[in-house]
């Protein structure tokens, strides 16, 4: 096959786009908004409020989402949904640039947003796959993984930071203005998805969702890595500050480099994704990645040098885009694209409900037994999620769904 033929297509690059600039904006506001957050309160509750405000909306309204993304054309969800998003944030940075703003308000935008995005974001990846030629999803998901890494976790957060210091309304209204012209941009993109006749109530069409899901061994096995996973491994980085300023020793500046080797390894991930798929398969992927992560948590736990550790983390973030990467493809060459939008819903429910438990768990175990057991926990649930999950990954078959 030509180089021409396997390039990427031009719908696809629009999405590509549109993921960049929102990223970079919600990138902005992980710094920003507790930053603004911390101005008007130093309670610890009442600023980690704000965080779990915006997660709260997937924990409730996930399925509902991907069924909508199934059930209402995709690109109209995506534009809509990204102006409502402009508007709101427009209003709170009016809000903040007249005065202080009250922490319900900020509350009250931090759910909108959230709420907003159980719908568009399962809408926009389910618009992606319906943009991408099956043999290039893998591509796809791998430029779209280390995208969001060194936008939304790289570059994002220092230039929301140094935005704040100028001027403490101008992050929110950056903001306001990045999901204005991602809606301009997804509204470029051709409409490829073709909704069916409604037929069904929604939650007729979400339990068709969970029906089709579960009775397809791989990807039911395959969203519970993910919740496991996410249960782990945000449970042990949960205190990542700790471990790297307490543990390894390491000062501000040296901190901030250490969280950079994770975004050096995901673009490594990104540049031979494709090589590494086509030599290897999803299957051998899929399990080695979860042998890797389960050794990195025990890696990280047994060693206290910075240049290991730095090493660890390189490697890990090369693991992490190129696992994220074929557990997408994987999912969605499987899904018919009728369903994409209630099955992607299933995994959005398991990466976050799995955050959100290991957030709230990581610290207490930090607390009550010692900083680094959640690094041994953590460890200890993948290596068994792995031993359970190596003979059914296999079942994962493009287009292909195994029955039980």
């Amino acid at each position: 096959m030509s180089r021409h033929s396997r390039a990427l297509t031009p719908a696809f690059t629009r999405h590509w786009t549109a993921v960049a600039v929102t990223n970079l904006g919600d990138g902005v506001l992980l710094a920003a908004g507790p930053l603004l957050v911390a101005t008007i309160t130093t309670d610890p509750v009442a600023v980690s409020a704000a965080m779990f405000a915006q997660q709260l909306p997937w924990l409730l309204f996930a399925l509902t989402g991907g069924a909508l993304a199934d059930r209402l054309p995709r690109r109209t969800l995506v534009v809509a949904g990204n102006l409502v998003r402009a508007a709101a944030m427009a209003a709170l940075a009016a809000v903040i640039a007249a005065g202080t703003p009250a922490l319900w308000q900020l509350y009250l935008v931090s759910f909108l947003f959230g709420t907003i995005e159980t719908v568009t974001d399962t809408a926009h990846s389910a618009l992606i796959v319906d943009s991408v030629p099956a043999d290039r999803l893998g591509r796809a998901n791998a430029r779209l993984h280390v995208t969001a890494m060194l936008t939304n976790q790289l570059a994002g957060p220092p230039l929301g930071a140094l935005l704040f210091a100028i001027s403490v309304a101008v992050p929110f209204g950056l903001h306001a203005v990045v999901c204005a012209l991602a809606a301009l941009i997804v509204l470029r993109v051709p409409v490829e998805h073709r909704p069916p006749p409604v037929r069904a109530t929604l939650r007729a069409d979400i339990a068709e969702g969970l029906r089709w899901l579960w009775r397809n061994a791989g990807l039911r096995i395959l969203a519970l890595c993910i919740f496991v996973m996410n249960f782990a491994g945000v449970g042990a980085f949960a205190i990542w500050v700790l471990y790297g300023t307490r543990h390894l020793g390491l000062t501000d500046t040296q901190y901030g480099l250490f969280i950079a080797t994770g975004a050096a390894g995901g673009i490594c991930g990104a540049w031979t994704y494709n090589r590494l798929e086509t030599r290897f398969g999803q299957t051998t992927l899929l399990r080695a990645g979860l042998v890797v992560e389960a050794m990195t948590y025990l890696a990280l736990a047994v060693t206290d040098n910075p240049w290991v550790a730095g090493a660890i983390m390189t490697v890990f973030g090369m693991h992490a885009v190129v696992w994220g990467s074929v557990s997408a493809t994987a999912r969605q060459r499987a899904t018919p694209s009728e369903l994409l939008g209630r099955a992607g819903s299933v995994y959005q429910l398991a990466s976050v409900g799995g955050s959100v438990l290991g957030a709230l768990l990581g610290g207490f175990v930090a607390d009550r037994f010692g900083l680094l057991v959640p690094f041994w926990v953590a460890s200890a649930m993948v290596a068994v999620m792995t031993v359970l999950a190596w003979r059914r990954l296999a079942d994962v078959r493009a287009g292909q769904p195994v029955q039980q």
